[in-house]
């Protein structure tokens, strides 16, 4: 048998057959019969997945009273586990095989060697390909591929002839597989469950047979042109010239969008009668196999990257390049991605959006940033996660405890369910508090902020019941531009922040841009540019090297604040001058402004960052200068430890309530307070309720949090008497050896202080 003409061969005869008008059965069996005699094979069925059966549909060879008789589950013999994993067999002996099941009816006691093949149609299988001899014989691996190519055929064909529900294979499909549970990275906490859904959908070929091989071959050569322009462009951006981790990546996906021989095999497959789409989803089929059975993590790595290359092919040659957001989320919704961007995310409704789950991801990222800020739990660094999550599969997001729950079990439903429940009863308890001020119970006040930054945040004061926001972090409408923000864009942003948020304050925090949050649009912002992105050319030190970039948000931001009183705080300030030339700065923007006439804000109110230890031994040149202060404690955690939080190794490995931290932050407070500067703790520190009691039992009086950490804080300090823990902290704090974290929660839990 000429095995390598066999392919085309089958696809003009199957093509005769597709444009024929007689019935979907009557077309079947003629594959049969194609198949069986361009194979040299003395059998050749299909079984098609009908009421959740496997059922043979069409043979040539078996026997035909055992047509729509012969019916097998998912998982049943040699037929079921072919759909079950979606994998081909190929059997020299195939009663050796331990899933082998025996039918008598359909007199295949004859035959000894078996191939099959699963017809597949949206990552679902709706059916099975087999071909059986009487002599024992391993099948050519092109003979295998001929089964696949008309697999792809075939899928069509019974999708179209609606034989097959694909609802039922899906649902079918997920039965088999049966439940996982994959682990991940935590970058933002939380629990989420919904189906899953792909942000970048994957193909469905809806056509196999080429009318014009040509045609399809130019197709193919466009596409490649097109996909090898945009991974060229992506090269030269910024954020990823100079090396790193992002570089290496984009040469992997240059070497094999430039490999010749990937190319050549698609060509092949077109040779044989294919579509480009389907040519490209055949060659990657055989990427996929190959990446199942090899066990070396650095192979499967390189083999993830062309699978994923042949994705952006595909999408390119088909003309599908959105993403699902185009088409909106309509119920509730667990998003795929091997990676996203923070513009990307903001696409999505946010009322539909109950987790992210990504194959890469780093705490860093700026998507994390905002992720953080709409409240919706992200996993990342999920290995295997796009081979063993379809489209459609149901899903619950752990991301605390870095797990991702794919198909689960009534039990695990159970359990989400029982956590979602005692989630909403905290949330009625908070909303009773909601409009009741933070005072403890020895009547103290606390002012319980919120930080912010994108569009819609300060609608969530009035939901939140927060005394305002403490920290609207201007960076995230850079992020997700595509250009520099003019002026007139960030003066329009921030008066429609202030008209939300009414009578209660705002503090603007000026661009935190550059380090790990680099921007394409600005040349030298960080990123590759610094060995040590945390510590390195961004924030305060950026805006002041870039001055009028500085001048352009400082204009923005006084008109906006035009007859109210409006507070601009600068971040990562490490020396008095720095801050004294950032205020210098806006002044002279101001002057500028009433020299022409505009309005001005009734008062302008100063404040710094302390997030660099440095500064805290000039706090007696800083604080005269200053109208408030706050502490970013994330930042100023890492400086202090020189541990990168990014790091998920050092993510636990210092504790927020060890002395070093505590200590610092009552010195920051006592300084401040005796030159009458109030003090805000910005940053998860102030979120967490152990922590915030901590802070409390310091002399903090302004937290700033997220705005889901506003109704636990409120309920917090009024279930405190504040005094007590202030006397208990300070004997502890001076004290060696004590284990602070454990001694204050024994207090809290003694004195009924709600901590959840």
């Amino acid at each position: 048998m000429a095995a390598a003409s066999a392919a085309r061969e089958i696809l003009r005869r199957l093509h005769e057959v597709m444009a024929a008008r007689t019935g979907a059965e009557a077309k079947l069996n003629q594959v049969v019969q194609i198949v069986a005699q361009e194979l040299s094979s003395e059998v050749a069925s299909i079984y098609l997945l009908r009421d959740g059966m496997l059922e043979l549909y069409a043979t040539q060879g078996l026997a035909q009273s055992a047509v729509h008789v012969t019916r097998l589950s998912m998982g049943q013999g040699l037929v079921g586990t072919i759909a079950a994993t979606r994998e081909s067999l190929n059997l020299a002996e195939a009663k050796e095989h331990p899933d082998f099941a025996y039918r008598p009816e359909t007199g295949e006691d004859d035959y000894h060697s078996f191939a099959g093949v699963p017809i597949v149609r949206r990552e679902s299988a709706i059916g099975v390909l087999g071909v059986q001899h009487r002599e024992p014989r391993d099948y050519d691996e092109v003979e295998i591929e001929a089964l696949q190519t008309v697999a792809m055929v075939l899928s069509e064909l019974i999708h179209g002839a609606g034989l097959v529900d694909d609802a039922q294979a899906a649902r079918a499909r997920a039965a088999s597989s049966g439940p996982l549970r994959l682990a991940g990275l935590k970058l933002v906490d939380g629990m989420g469950r919904g189906t899953a859904v792909f942000h970048q959908p994957r193909v469905i070929v809806e056509h196999t047979v080429a009318d014009d091989i040509e045609v399809e071959r130019q197709r193919v050569y466009s596409a490649f042109a097109r996909m090898r322009e945009q991974i060229d462009t992506m090269m030269g951006q910024a954020e990823f010239v100079g090396g790193g981790d992002h570089h290496d990546v984009l040469e992997t996906y240059k070497m094999f969008a430039y490999d010749e021989g990937w190319a050549r095999r698609i060509n092949e497959a077109i040779d044989t009668g294919l579509t480009a789409e389907a040519a490209i989803e055949r060659v990657q089929a055989r990427t996929r196999a190959r990446m199942r059975s090899i066990e070396d993590p650095y192979l499967r790595e390189r083999l993830t990257d062309l699978d994923d290359l042949s994705n952006r092919l595909q999408r390119i040659v088909s003309g599908q390049l959105g993403t699902a957001a185009a088409s909106g989320l309509r119920g509730d919704t667990i998003l795929i991605a091997r990676n996203l961007g923070p513009a990307e995310l903001l696409e999505y409704d946010k009322r539909f959006l109950k987790g992210v789950v990504l194959e890469e991801g780093s705490l860093t990222a700026h998507v994390i940033i905002v992720a953080r800020a709409m409240g919706v739990p992200v996993l990342g660094r999920v290995r295997e996660l796009f081979a063993d999550v379809s489209d459609g599969d149901e899903l619950i997001v752990d991301a605390g405890n870095g797990a991702l729950m794919v198909r689960p079990q009534a039990a695990m439903i159970k359990s989400y369910q029982a956590m979602s429940v005692i989630k909403a009863r905290q949330a009625e308890r908070f909303a009773k508090v909601k409009d009741l001020p933070a005072i403890s119970r020895d009547g103290q006040r606390i002012t319980v902020l919120m930080n912010a930054g994108l569009a819609g945040d300060a609608q969530a004061l009035d939901v939140t019941g927060a005394d305002g926001i403490g920290l609207f972090r201007t960076e995230f409408q850079f992020l997700v531009s595509a250009t520099l923000p003019r002026r007139e864009r960030q003066q329009a942003f921030y008066r429609s922040v202030l008209e939300a948020a009414g009578d209660r304050p705002v503090v603007f925090r000026t661009i935190d841009i550059g380090g790990d949050k680099a921007v394409p649009y600005l040349s030298g912002a960080g990123g590759a540019d610094d060995e040590n992105p945390a510590m390195g050319w961004r924030a305060l030190r950026l805006a002041l090297g870039r001055p009028a970039l500085m001048k352009i948000q400082a204009r923005a931001l006084l008109e906006a604040g035009a007859g109210r009183t409006i507070s601009i705080m600068f971040p990562m300030v490490s020396e008095p001058w720095e801050f004294a030339e950032a205020k210098a700065l806006v002044e002279s923007q101001r002057a500028l402004l009433a020299r022409h006439g505009h309005d001005l804000p009734l008062a302008v109110r100063y404040g710094a960052m302390i997030e660099v230890p440095a500064l805290i031994e000039t706090l007696d040149v800083l604080l005269p200068m200053t109208d408030f202060v706050s502490v970013g404690t994330n930042d100023l955690t890492q400086f202090l430890f020189a541990a990168d939080r990014a790091n998920p190794r050092l993510g636990d490995r210092y504790d927020w309530l060890s002395p070093a931290v505590l200590r610092v932050i009552r010195r920051i407070v006592r300084e401040a307070g005796a030159a009458n500067v109030p003090v805000t703790i910005c940053g998860e520190m102030g979120g967490r309720p152990l922590e915030a009691l901590a802070l409390l039992s310091l002399g903090v009086e302004k937290l700033s949090i997220t705005p889901a950490g506003v109704g636990p804080i409120k309920a917090l300090v009024r279930s405190a008497d504040l005094g007590k823990v202030k006397a208990a902290m300070a004997g502890w704090i001076d004290t060696p050896g004590v284990d602070i974290r454990a001694a204050l929660l024994a207090l809290a839990t003694n004195d009924a202080v709600e901590l959840a």
